[in-house]
C-alpha cells in the first residue's frame, strides 16, 4: 500500500444528524439560483435580464475582467429575478424552471482527442470552468496559466459531511471522462487523495492516469489544502489547481453528453432534521422542498446552512444551495441565554478541553447551536490553534500579520498555503471569538490587490 499521511492534529466535532445512506427522490425545485457571492474575487457582468428565457447551459453572467469565464443556468426556464444588495451588488440570479428541460448543445467529444485549448474553451462555454480553483488564494483558476499539478480530495472530513464514496457510486464513466479532461490541463500529476481508514470506492481507485495518496486522521484531513501541504507545500510562485469529485463528474458529463447536467447527490444533515438522508438535486436548487415537513421545530428557530457548520453560508429555509456545496445542515439557532452558562456541568456541551463533564462520555453526539457564548475578547496566544491546524505554520502570527497588513510577514508565515476552510477549526476553538476566516480572506484579497493573482 502507498505511504499513508497520518494527520495527528485536528478535531472531529461529534454532531447529531448524520445522513442515512438512503436516496430520496424529490420533485423539481420551485426555483434555482446562481450566486456571484459564491465566487471569491468575482465582479459579475449580467448576460440576461428578468423575463428572459434560458436553457440549461445558457449564460447568466460572466467575469467582467475575464469575459470568457461564464456562469450558466443549471436549468431551462425563465429568469425570474436578479436580486441585488447594497450598492446594487448582484446577490442572486434566480431562474424558474420549465417542466420539460432543454439543454444547450455543446457537442459530445472524447477529451483524449482534444487539445488543452479546446477543453478549456468547451468548459468555459458550458459554465463548468469555475469548478476549477487555484491555490494559492482559493479563487477560480486562470485558464491562461498552467498549474504544476492538480489535486482532488476524494473524501470530506467536515462535521456531518456526505460520504463521497456513496455519492459517486454510479458515476464511474463520467468520473473517468472528467479526469481525462482535467489531465489535459497540466503537464504534472493529477492527484486523487483517499481516506486510508476504510476501502475507498472503485470509482476512485479504478480511475486511470492519476496518482493516489492516502490520508488518515481527524478533520481537516479531508481538506484539499491540508493534503497539498503534506504532499507538495505551496511557496511563492507555485500554482496548484483543485477540483471537487462531484464537479469532476459534471465535467465528465459535459464531454460524454455534450450538455451541462448539473445533477449531483447532496446530504441533508443536522440535529433538527427528522430524516437526514441524501437527495438528488441540481446545483443552485432551492432547499424548500427537501426541508419541508422534515424539521423538528419551526423554521424561525433554526439555522439553515448551505455547506457544513464550520464553513457554510447561512440561508433562508427557501434559500439556494451554494455552487460548491454538497450538503445542507440544519441546527438550532443560538438566540437564547443559558442559565449558569459555562459554569454548568455541560453534559450536553462539547469542548476541545476538559471543561465539561461531557468529556467523560467519548461517543456522545451533540445538538449544538449557534450561540457564541460571549463576545470578542483580547486576542492572545493560547496554543489552541496549533492543536487543530496540521500545518507547519504559525496561525496566530499569520492572523496578526494580516491585521497589521504586513505583506512580507504574511508571505513568510504561510498565507499562500491556506484558505478559510483550512483555518475554520481555529475559529471554532478560539476563546477570543476572533473571526479568523473573514480576517484570512481580507489578507488574501490584499495579496491579490498588491501582488496580483
Amino acid at each position: 500500500m502507498p505511504k499513508v499521511h497520518k494527520i495527528r492534529k485536528g478535531l472531529n466535532i461529534p454532531l447529531k444528524g448524520e445522513a442515512e445512506k438512503v436516496f430520496s427522490r424529490v420533485d423539481q425545485a420551485e426555483a434555482y439560483a446562481v450566486k456571484p457571492i459564491d465566487f471569491q474575487g468575482l465582479t459579475p457582468k449580467l448576460s440576461v435580464k428578468e423575463g428572459d428565457k434560458v436553457k440549461a447551459g445558457s449564460p447568466l453572467f460572466s467575469n467582467k475582467f475575464r469575459p470568457n469565464v461564464v456562469f450558466t443556468s443549471p436549468v431551462s426556464g425563465e429568469v425570474f429575478m436578479v436580486r441585488r444588495g447594497e450598492r446594487r451588488k448582484i446577490l442572486e440570479v434566480i431562474v424558474h424552471p420549465d417542466t420539460v428541460q432543454e439543454f444547450e448543445d455543446f457537442g459530445a467529444e472524447q477529451p483524449s482527442q482534444l487539445s488543452r485549448e479546446q477543453i478549456i474553451e468547451k468548459m468555459q462555454r458550458a459554465g463548468v470552468w469555475p469548478m476549477v480553483k487555484q491555490r494559492p488564494y482559493g479563487i477560480i483558476a486562470n485558464p491562461e496559466e498552467k498549474p504544476k499539478s492538480i489535486h482532488i480530495s476524494a473524501f470530506d472530513s467536515a462535521p456531518l459531511s456526505p460520504d463521497l464514496d456513496f455519492a459517486v457510486k454510479d458515476e464511474a464513466e463520467a468520473f473517468q471522462a472528467g479526469i481525462e479532461a482535467i489531465q489535459k490541463l497540466t503537464d504534472g500529476k493529477v492527484n486523487i487523495n483517499l481516506n486510508a481508514e476504510y476501502p475507498p470506492s472503485n470509482v476512485f481507485t479504478k480511475v486511470k492516469g492519476v496518482e493516489f495518496n492516502y490520508f488518515s486522521g481527524p478533520h481537516p484531513a479531508g481538506n484539499v489544502g491540508i493534503q497539498i501541504h503534506h504532499i507538495e507545500p505551496i511557496f511563492k510562485g507555485d500554482l496548484i489547481w483543485t477540483v471537487a469529485p462531484l464537479d469532476v463528474i459534471i465535467i465528465g458529463r459535459l464531454f460524454l453528453k455534450g450538455i451541462y447536467d448539473a445533477t449531483k447527490i447532496i446530504a441533508l444533515t443536522g440535529s433538527e432534521v427528522q430524516r437526514p438522508r441524501y437527495f438528488t438535486v441540481k446545483t443552485g436548487a432551492s432547499i424548500s422542498n427537501i426541508v419541508s415537513n422534515n424539521l423538528t421545530q419551526p423554521a424561525d428557530k433554526l439555522r439553515f446552512i448551505s455547506g457544513d457548520v464550520l464553513t457554510g453560508t447561512s440561508i433562508a429555509d427557501n434559500g439556494f444551495l451554494g455552487f460548491y456545496d454538497n450538503m445542507v445542515t440544519v441546527i438550532p439557532e443560538g438566540n437564547h441565554y443559558e442559565f449558569l452558562g459555562w459554569a454548568s456541568p455541560g453534559i450536553n456541551k462539547f469542548s476541545l478541553t476538559r471543561t465539561f463533564l461531557s468529556k467523560l462520555i467519548p461517543d456522545k453526539k451533540f445538538a449544538l447551536h449557534t450561540n457564541l457564548n460571549g463576545g470578542e475578547r483580547a486576542y492572545v496566544v493560547t496554543g489552541q490553534y496549533d492543536k487543530v491546524l496540521p500545518m507547519n505554520i504559525y496561525p496566530v502570527h499569520l492572523i496578526k500579520a494580516i491585521l497589521a497588513k504586513d505583506i512580507d510577514k504574511m508571505e513568510s508565515l504561510g498565507i499562500y498555503e491556506v484558505v478559510e476552510e483550512d483555518m475554520a477549526l481555529c475559529e471554532y476553538v478560539c476563546t477570543s471569538k476572533t473571526e479568523v476566516q473573514s480576517i484570512l480572506r481580507e489578507g488574501i484579497d490584499l495579496m491579490i490587490k498588491e501582488l496580483g493573482e
